[in-house]
């Protein structure tokens, strides 16, 4: 496929509203997502992080679509417009599965751009049967060994909160509380997307309790840790690892130890953002993964 050049005329169809999609996970569950861009743009599939949504990614998206690429936004199993797993099984087993199939249903290589579980899952996937199809990474703000303390702050921030919000005021305090380098938006409507309001009167996070059930061990930690080392030596494709200045889920050292597995890394920093880089400093971000997909997916026919 052959990304259109950055000047060149485009519908506004192929990028000003995404089109919604579904497919079928593993164990038949239904997950959501939209295309932006041509059908015949290079293509990156975007895999958010714990507890977000597809929504997270919609400027990438669109940046994408302006220059003649293909994006696939997705809807993580458990999140957003996706369905619950009724097993409850949000290992990286089924996470890689569910990528893998969309790759397999879809015929086409891509580039894999992934936010913290995002990352984490496209990592695992190259090394399953079927990651073949993943032509490059682009990890974000995650790395194999993760700061422990950065990493627990997120889980907490995410196993907070199980009783909901009275209204979207709290829970856009709760963010201003976990996320301090950002301003706080004056109006919490953007939460909408994230939330949903019950019965009760109260906003919950939409997703899955589940994927929180049950406390993560050190030896959890170590094993995940293990595992994706492991996956990171075998990796041939192009990866690119985005930073946050302000992360403290991934460290300098953090950065280096995931080079010695992977020499041929790229990588870029984002000043002024920290582990939700995506969105903290979003033309930048767009930017180096527009470049990253170019590079390595430009002249690929479609």
């Amino acid at each position: 496929m052959r990304a259109a050049a950055p000047d060149a005329a485009l519908d506004d169809a192929d990028f000003t509203e995404p089109r919604p999609v579904r497919f079928r996970g593993q164990g038949g569950i239904t997950l959501a997502g939209e295309f932006w861009g041509p059908e015949d743009g290079a293509l990156a599939v975007f895999l958010h992080g714990g507890g977000q949504t597809r929504h997270s990614w919609k400027d990438s998206g669109a940046a994408l679509a302006k220059v003649g690429m293909r994006a696939l936004l997705l809807d993580a199993r458990g999140h957003g417009e996706s369905d619950w797993a009724p097993d409850g099984d949000y290992g990286r087993e089924a996470m890689s599965a569910d990528l893998l199939g969309i790759l397999a249903e879809l015929g086409r290589s891509a580039v894999v751009v992934g936010a913290s579980m995002g990352g984490l899952t496209s990592l695992y996937a190259t090394c399953r049967p079927g990651g073949e199809r993943i032509a490059g990474l682009v990890m974000v703000d995650v790395v194999p060994r993760p700061e422990e303390k950065g990493v627990a702050r997120v889980l907490n921030f995410l196993s907070g909160h199980q009783d909901g919000f009275a209204s979207l005021e709290a829970a856009a305090d709760a963010v201003a509380e976990y996320l301090p380098h950002r301003t706080r938006p004056h109006n919490p409507d953007g939460l909408r997307r994230n939330l949903r309001l019950r019965e009760d009167g109260r906003w919950y996070w939409h997703w899955d309790p589940a994927m929180m059930a049950g406390d993560i061990t050190e030896e959890d930690f170590e094993n995940q840790t293990v595992a994706m080392e492991q996956a990171a030596r075998e990796l041939t494709v192009p990866v690119l690892l985005v930073r946050g200045r302000l992360s403290d889920v991934v460290s300098r050292q953090g950065v280096e130890d995931f080079r010695a597995l992977v020499p041929h890394m790229e990588y870029v920093e984002i000043q002024g953002a920290a582990h939700t880089a995506a969105s903290d400093v979003n033309d930048a971000f767009s930017d180096a993964v527009v470049d990253f997909v170019r590079a390595h997916l430009g002249d690929q026919p479609g």
